[in-house]
């Protein structure tokens, strides 16, 4: 498959599956009793309000992007620690429920035509369509999940420390932000697919348990 055509399923596919991302984590802190993302205007499936430019540059250059995060104030939340890491859970929960649904659709789709050589362009592109938005909704819930800050897992691991490693923790914010931008840099100009490796396994046991198809 052309690298144009991949975009062609892949970034439609990425677009809602980040929109979604982030409106979850808004809506989740809204239901705890921090409205910020709702003052900002963030609490809405529109793409647009979601696209960080350097994530969607990204995208195109490194082939993994991002959307702008959901401003949240935890300081809002009844429970600090709590409430955040179920914000932070929620970004991921919605890919992996978005994965699940979209698999029970492509279920259907592939055995609607169970001879790949009698389907005609558009049944193909659709089950395409369908497989990659498995995929990326898959490797971003993953990706979302690794514990270094700023990522969701970083959150939802702080959920489980005492208070203490807690505001250590969650310091070290901005560090962790640096380290996975060299992370990318370095992955992207060595070739040495970092990203791809933490990823790969998980990924590739969910995708067979979802699809049958093995990556």
């Amino acid at each position: 498959m052309s690298f144009l055509l991949k975009l062609l399923f892949q970034v439609p596919v990425l677009l809602l599956s980040l929109t979604i991302h982030e409106y979850s984590h808004g809506r989740v802190a809204y239901l705890l009793g921090d409205d910020t993302a709702k003052r900002a205007g963030r609490l809405t499936l529109n793409p647009i309000s979601h696209i960080d430019p350097i994530g969607l540059l990204m995208l195109f250059v490194v082939h993994i992007g991002w959307a702008k995060p959901v401003p949240i104030n935890p300081h809002n939340f009844k429970n600090y620690k709590r409430d955040t890491a179920l914000t932070a859970a929620a970004g991921p929960v919605s890919n992996f429920l978005m994965a699940i649904l979209l698999s029970i659709i492509f279920a259907l789709a592939r055995n609607s035509f169970p001879n790949q050589y009698l389907m005609n362009g558009l049944q193909s592109f659709i089950i395409s369509f369908l497989f990659y938005g498995i995929l990326i909704n898959l490797a971003l819930g993953i990706f979302n999940l690794i514990p270094i800050p700023p990522m969701d897992g970083s959150k939802i691991l702080g959920g489980f420390l005492t208070d203490e490693q807690y505001y250590k923790y969650t310091a070290k914010e901005h560090q962790g932000a640096m380290i996975l931008m060299l992370i990318f840099a370095v992955d992207y100009f060595l070739h040495l697919g970092i990203i791809g490796r933490i990823i790969r396994v998980p990924l590739s046991l969910l995708l067979r348990l979802l699809t049958g198809i093995e990556i």
